[in-house]
């Protein structure tokens, strides 16, 4: 990894890349999501439908983290990420010119192994920069894809209210994540900045069972809600309480929104706090807003909901891989990043297959309730982060097994 430094400017470099990686990712996936109702009603797509696009989405974005860490081990997580950007931009058209729910489905596929290996990418980088600068960082590098998930649902919401077809708004979004992609992959750290760390006093090769399902069994908690807020608040919105398809989009703005400014301030509130208390605060503050949602009355009262949850919970995720990467480094740490992000997949099933099953079953107000009951969860996981006694006493629990990070 690189010595601590802040005035590295290839290290500054890279923090920017990263940073628009991370927002592009987060630009297009709330495009996707919040054009969900155009969707459904050009192709007829029904609830089933959509929840069997969201689970193949989810399993091939599985394969897309696999595909990833066998790039970067490879070569380097640069190129991992560079080539995900990239599909991210080809189907984007192939969405764009779909004819019928095959050729979609086809697709969304495509997207859904990007997305993986733009997952896998953007935090393998997030967590070798945190290194080389010494200090927590990492939410930065969430607050990034907050600000590019606001600026894609506002950019839909525009769209919509101008009424710009469904096919020149996604080949616009297309084009920003194409620009931006060729902008930002040249300055992402390489092999020799990154992956190449020093010798580990523990083997890198293996990791602490319990520890990385802990971690992972969080990250599929957290992910659960965000997911659910993502694919379901925009239709929650327009079939339960009825709203329009431009007021539907502002419940995801309202949530990333929130999620911008928690995620810009987390970086001080973990140096000052450390990483339990922040999680254990951010998980009360979510399940407040989240039983807003759950018990609105009007379109008003669950995107003020959204809000609130939207202020805590996505400070959950990155504190788990910023703690999982203090676990080993190298080679191992693109491998055990890469695994760790299977467990978001394995969440945005429950969170977007579960939830609309109950959706189908009764309505989206119930499937809210799903993500509810994780979000309290989370309060009790919060033990699982050290103190502010410092990282040590996470690697310092008695084992019983190792994770594996021989590629």
């Amino acid at each position: 990894m690189l010595p601590p430094q802040t005035t590295n400017p290839l290290l500054r470099a890279a923090r920017a890349a990263n940073s628009v990686a991370f927002a592009l990712q987060g630009f297009f996936l709330a495009v996707v999501l919040t054009e969900l109702p155009q969707q459904r009603d050009k192709f007829g797509l029904t609830d089933t439908l959509i929840v069997a696009a969201v689970a193949l989405l989810s399993l091939l974005a599985g394969v897309g983290s696999i595909t990833a860490e066998k790039v970067a081990l490879h070569f380097s997580s640069r190129t991992a990420l560079r080539i995900g950007l990239l599909l991210i931009a080809a189907s984007g058209v192939g969405v764009a010119f779909s004819p019928n729910k095959i050729v979609l489905f086809v697709t969304l596929g495509v997207y859904g192994l990007a997305v993986g290996i733009v997952d896998a990418g953007t935090n393998m980088q997030a967590v070798f920069i945190q290194h080389g600068y010494g200090r927590f960082v990492l939410s930065s590098f969430y607050a990034a894809w907050s600000a590019g998930s606001i600026t894609g649902a506002l950019f839909v919401a525009a769209f919509e209210g101008l009424h710009v077809s469904l096919r020149i708004s996604i080949l616009t979004a297309v084009l920003v994540v194409l620009a931006g992609a060729l902008l930002a992959g040249p300055r992402l750290l390489g092999t020799q900045e990154a992956e190449a760390g020093p010798a580990e006093p523990e083997p890198a090769g293996t990791v602490p069972v319990r520890i990385f399902l802990a971690f992972g069994v969080i990250v599929a908690l957290a992910f659960a809600i965000d997911f659910a807020v993502g694919n379901w608040s925009a239709l929650y919105l327009t079939d339960v309480l009825l709203s329009s398809s431009a007021t539907a989009a502002l419940a995801l703005a309202a949530y990333q929104g929130a999620s911008l400014v928690g995620r810009l301030t987390g970086d001080l509130w973990v140096r000052r706090f450390g990483p339990r208390a922040v999680v254990r605060g951010a998980a009360v503050v979510g399940s407040i807003g989240l039983l807003v949602v759950v018990t609105a009355p009007a379109p008003i009262a669950a995107i003020a909901g959204f809000l609130v949850a939207g202020i805590g919970l996505p400070l959950i995720v990155p504190l788990c891989f910023s703690e999982a990467g203090q676990l080993t480094s190298g080679r191992g740490l693109d491998a055990l990043i890469a695994r760790l992000n299977l467990f978001n997949y394995g969440g945005t099933i429950v969170g977007g297959v579960v939830v609309g099953v109950i959706a189908d079953a009764s309505n989206l107000r119930a499937g809210f309730a799903v993500p509810l009951v994780f979000a309290v969860v989370l309060i009790g996981c919060a033990r699982a982060f050290h103190t502010r006694a410092g990282a040590a006493e996470v690697t310092a629990q008695p084992v019983t097994g190792h994770v594996s990070l021989d590629g």
